[in-house]
């Protein structure tokens, strides 16, 4: 690899928002309405420190400590769950009611999974720096010395424990951990510099971020398999439009929440599997039917949990 890093080596394709394609994509998240409404919020604070202090002055005026404490968070959220939750689809999106709500526009930083290197020694080091450094220069920018941003940046990295493993692990290399600490000197970085970006960690596997990660996180959001409500939520419109009554989709909701031990289908399940797959089914010669649906959710089987090395 070449001493010289360009921004193209180091982050995937950056999303500007607003954006209606990202609004249309975070509105179909259905059954995460919390964690989109909360995850909203706090990046909202971070990347526009203003936002709470207009707050305070409309509502608590003097209430000078409790906003300290909220400005003091590290710029660093986790979402942590089984595949197929909503994690990564919620990460890509929600910049753009972030952007809604703070009446700014906010780019997102997909880091490429190519940071990671080829393991030759300082090569994950010196991609992870040349990230953190990108988004400085990107975010010193647009820091404004009144306090509300011109716009904000969130740094993106999905599946996360590829970069951020527990430096406790005694199989780790010594190129990981020193990866590690990089990304740890970076958040560093962000947060004394206090500008208006946020860190987006996307994990399958909370217990294998590292601890000094974790602890930097201002929150960390649990993402699980859809229960009944949240699994009607996504699939009883789509549903409906194909014919289906209610009594039809409460055996789908049934059925699709696992039975005799099984797992329960996950989000992607419903939205990239089953409903496609109905429609498929009777494309194009015929409409789709209820009967026919029920035996393809009995031969289709939900994806397995994710496993941490930990029974399931």
């Amino acid at each position: 690899m070449s001493d010289a890093i360009s921004i193209d080596d180091v982050f995937d394709r950056r999303l500007d928002f607003p954006d209606m394609g990202a609004a249309r994509r975070l509105a179909r998240l259905v059954g995460i309405d919390d964690a989109k409404t909360r995850l909203a919020k706090v990046l909202g604070v971070l990347v526009n420190p203003a936002g709470p202090r207009d707050w305070a002055e409309k509502h608590h005026k003097g209430a000078s400590v409790a906003l300290d404490y909220l400005e003091r968070r590290p710029p660093l959220v986790i979402l942590a769950g089984d595949v197929g939750t909503g994690k990564t689809a919620l990460s890509e999106t929600v910049g753009d009611a972030v952007a809604r709500q703070e009446k700014i526009g906010v780019t997102l930083y997909p880091l490429s999974l190519a940071t990671r290197g080829s393991g030759k020694v300082g090569e994950m080091t010196k991609l992870l720096s040349a990230a953190f450094d990108a988004t400085l220069l990107a975010a010193e920018k647009l820091k404004r010395s009144s306090g509300k941003a011109s716009g904000g940046i969130i740094l993106l990295v999905d599946e996360a424990d590829a970069v951020t493993q527990s430096r406790e692990s005694a199989q780790m290399h010594h190129e990981d951990r020193a990866g590690v600490n990089a990304f740890i000197r970076g958040v560093d970085r962000l947060a004394e510099r206090q500008l208006p970006v946020a860190v987006v960690l996307c994990t399958n596997r909370l217990s294998a971020i590292d601890p000094a990660v974790q602890r930097r996180a201002a929150e960390i959001f649990d993402f699980d398999r859809p229960g009944d409500k949240q699994r009607r939520a996504v699939i009883e419109d789509p549903l409906t439009e194909l014919g289906f009554n209610k009594a039809q989709i409460d055996q789908v909701v049934n059925l699709t929440g696992g039975e005799k031990g099984a797992v329960g289908y996950t989000f992607s399940d419903l939205t990239q599997r089953l409903l496609p797959t109905l429609i498929l089914d009777a494309y194009p010669d015929r409409p789709v039917r209820f009967e026919r649906a029920i035996e393809i959710i009995q031969a289709m089987k939900a994806t397995p949990r994710f496993r941490d090395g930990k029974a399931t």
